[in-house]
């Protein structure tokens, strides 16, 4: 996959089947869209048509409220889940005031058509760009005719009578409902990062643990425990994880939140490792232990109901 961002002015030089959007969370809404496009290119790689995502570099939300929102997918997880997914462009567009203020009909002529060499594009039947949001369906199917691209304008996809929306799944992230956010994504949750070293009280209690430290635009599930998977080089392993500030361990002025897993019967050297923690259900609120062995007499309760948690699975 080729990433294009960073700048305003670029040409690809292939035919593109693109999709247009945030993306933030990457969910089954998204994922039909990107299917589309996938579709498309596939029925017409004779052409050399390829398959292009556009997204901003920043939410608008982000850049007209002037304050940071928080993000179902940072901008690392969407380059994996878009090389994933078999996409070949990503172009990550600069926001500020001037590309702000280019009307609905620039945007397609100038950065659609004339940037991305666009013949197709896959839209939601929400979809807004250009100067305030103006462009539209509407708008998007008229210019199709004059300047000869095909459109298909994809019907919101609906759960338990609710269009699947970034808000929806960020509500259910926020309180903690892991199993619908699974359902919403199409895949559970999670955090990519590296492990990095942690206070090595686990491995001292006899339960080793992985540490990540999430980005801070990384929005957050409830702090506690929580069953989990860890993948890493093609395989996946069972486990729980602890998101907060571990209070029993941390000193009172230390607030850095973390995303620490402990893997049932492993024991392998991962420092430095990238992994991708999948977070499946909810145990228990993360809570404060008067000393380290009221703590593992917990963690070894929460490990007993893990393994009944996968063995039922």
């Amino acid at each position: 996959m080729k990433i294009i961002s960073n700048t305003t002015q670029f040409h690809i030089d292939d035919k593109t089947a693109v999709a247009i959007g945030k993306f933030d969370g990457i969910h089954l809404g998204h994922i039909e869209l990107i299917n589309h496009i996938l579709d498309y290119a596939k029925k017409n790689e004779s052409r050399g048509v390829k398959t292009a995502v556009f997204t901003f570099d920043m939410s608008a939300a982000s850049f007209f409220g002037g304050k940071d929102i928080k993000e179902v997918t940072t901008l690392s997880e969407k380059r994996v889940i878009f090389e994933n997914l078999g996409i070949d462009y990503l172009v990550e567009f600069p926001l500020n005031d001037n590309v702000a203020r280019t009307s609905p009909e620039n945007f397609v002529i100038d950065i659609l058509l004339g940037m991305m060499n666009m013949e197709y594009i896959a839209a939601g039947d929400d979809i807004s760009f250009g100067y305030k949001g103006q462009g539209n369906s509407k708008l998007i199917l008229d210019m199709s005719s004059k300047y000869n691209f095909k459109v298909d304008i994809i019907d919101k996809i609906m759960y338990e009578g609710r269009e699947i929306s970034s808000t929806f799944l960020r509500e259910e992230i926020m309180n903690g409902n892991m199993e619908k956010v699974t359902d919403l994504l199409g895949h559970p949750y999670s955090f990519l990062g590296t492990v990095e070293k942690g206070f090595k009280l686990g491995r001292k209690l006899g339960f080793p643990t992985m540490n990540l430290y999430p980005d801070e635009e990384k929005i957050l599930p409830p702090f506690g425990v929580y069953f989990s998977k860890v993948k890493y080089d093609g395989a996946s392993y069972p486990g729980i994880t602890n998101i907060g500030i571990r209070p029993t361990v941390a000193s009172p002025s230390d607030e850095h939140i973390s995303v620490e897993t402990y893997i049932f019967d492993f024991d392998k050297d991962m420092y430095g490792k990238t992994i991708e923690t999948e977070l499946l259900s909810f145990r228990r609120n993360e809570k404060r232990f008067e000393d380290a062995m009221g703590l593992k007499k917990q963690v070894e309760s929460d490990i007993e109901e893990g393994k009944r948690y996968f063995c039922c699975l």
